[in-house]
């Protein structure tokens, strides 16, 4: 016999008292997020030091009530002690589950077989949704929530860059090296005393060469142009920035910017009057002679919980997504997108958009058919109209003009 059948049994053996709703062949549509997951239900928050389970995928009541009681036949018991559920059919991964004191005594252990990987299905219910939440194990209602973690790294932000205006001024700018004089060549022929008495050069005629290297990395020395005539002081840190291309809309065709790719971090060492001497703290791409300074912000990269995936089969509809904020742009031209790439989205702090928020990324459908679910990004840093962001999953290809939608 099929547990599903053992289930409806069950229930119309007089378990009708319990709470919830008959014969639901159907999961709810009304998912929404609460805490870090997706669920239907409203589950309470559990008193402190109780015993609480958290659904995982791959779960049913029925496996639980095997687990925990020794008898599946008494999923009732569980499902009466979380009336939360409306429906036994559909449980959800992330929702926690009261399991009682009888099983106060099992600890935090994995079933046999290792890992424990969940589905949101009813005891046995067959074809439900499903979630791929990590989360397993028995825990206490103090260590319910999983902690903040990591949205991005230092990196995503201090060495990709920013749409900004078209023209942006920057009060400095690299120009010298230590290198410049260090590969010197001849001019081929001698020099008479007069010139070497002028130029300060060897008989031979030495002169300098261009440069012995053009693209300067950590811990090189260069010159800038300005000292303390411009107010700079030994310590200041200057963020190396160099202006790209404009930015169009990949939907609409209008101007949105200009990107402006950050290279690398400059610390002056010393300053003159008119001159400083820096070096290089930090390069992501080579700094050249030319290279634009601007004060270096730091900016904490954002914490978050990590939330699943919006359920494939619950889409937001296609009126949804019209004239929803879309990805615009992804650094050095790369086209086909997936998790762990940093790109750029044409909302920012004019939309009250701020650090931490996650979107999910949609791909819309040809006409007739629902939007697919193929992504999540979150926010990193925000700038006026755009802001930079972090795809955290991906379930297929990610491409600029996706659409989003805030979760």
């Amino acid at each position: 016999m099929k547990r599903f059948s053992v289930y409806r049994i069950g229930f119309a053996l007089g378990l009708c008292a319990v709470s919830g709703a008959f014969a639901a062949d159907r999961p709810p549509r009304d998912l929404h997020l609460v805490g870090d997951h997706w669920t239907a239900w409203n589950p309470p928050v559990p008193a402190e030091g109780v015993q609480v389970y958290t659904i995982v995928r791959g779960d049913t009541l029925w496996d639980l009530a095997n687990r925990f009681l020794g008898n599946p036949y008494l999923w009732p018991q569980i499902w009466e002690l979380n009336q939360y559920i409306l429906d036994a059919h559909w449980i959800y991964p992330g929702d926690p589950l009261l399991i009682g004191p009888s099983v106060a005594g099992t600890a935090a252990t994995e079933p046999e077989g290792g890992e424990i990987t969940a589905d949101s299905g009813a005891p046995g219910a067959e074809g439900e949704y499903q979630d791929t939440t990590p989360v397993e194990g028995v825990q206490t209602s103090a260590a319910a929530a999983s902690p903040p973690q990591a949205l991005g790294s230092e990196s995503d932000i201090y060495c990709t860059g920013y749409i900004g205006e078209l023209e942006e001024s920057f009060p400095l700018s690299v120009v010298g090296s230590e290198f410049e004089n260090l590969t010197p060549h001849t001019t081929g022929r001698a020099r008479e005393p007069e010139e070497v008495r002028e130029t300060q050069f060897t008989p031979y005629g030495l002169i300098p060469g261009d440069t012995a290297k053009y693209g300067m990395a950590a811990g090189d020395i260069v010159y800038l142009d300005g000292g303390r005539a411009k107010g700079l002081t030994p310590g200041a840190l200057f963020t190396a920035v160099k202006p790209s291309d404009r930015i169009l809309h990949p939907l609409f065709g209008d101007v949105l910017g200009r990107f402006y790719r950050y290279l690398g971090r400059i610390r002056v060492l010393s300053v003159q009057e008119d001159t400083a001497i820096g070096e290089v703290v930090q390069s992501c791409d080579p700094i050249e002679i030319g290279t634009t300074l601007k004060p270096f912000e730091e900016e904490p990269v954002p914490l978050g919980r990590r939330a699943g995936l919006r359920p494939v089969n619950f889409p937001a509809s296609t009126q949804e997504l019209e004239g929803a904020p879309s990805i615009v742009f992804a650094k050095d031209g790369i086209v086909t997108l997936g998790q762990d790439h940093v790109v750029f989205i044409d909302r920012g702090a004019e939309e009250n958009v701020t650090p931490g928020d996650t979107y999910t990324i949609y791909r819309l459908s040809r006409p007739g058919l629902p939007p697919l679910v193929i992504g999540e990004l979150a926010v990193l840093s925000v700038q006026r109209r755009t802001s930079l962001c972090k795809i955290i999953e991906s379930r297929g290809s990610i491409f600029v003009g996706d659409r989003l939608q805030a979760k």
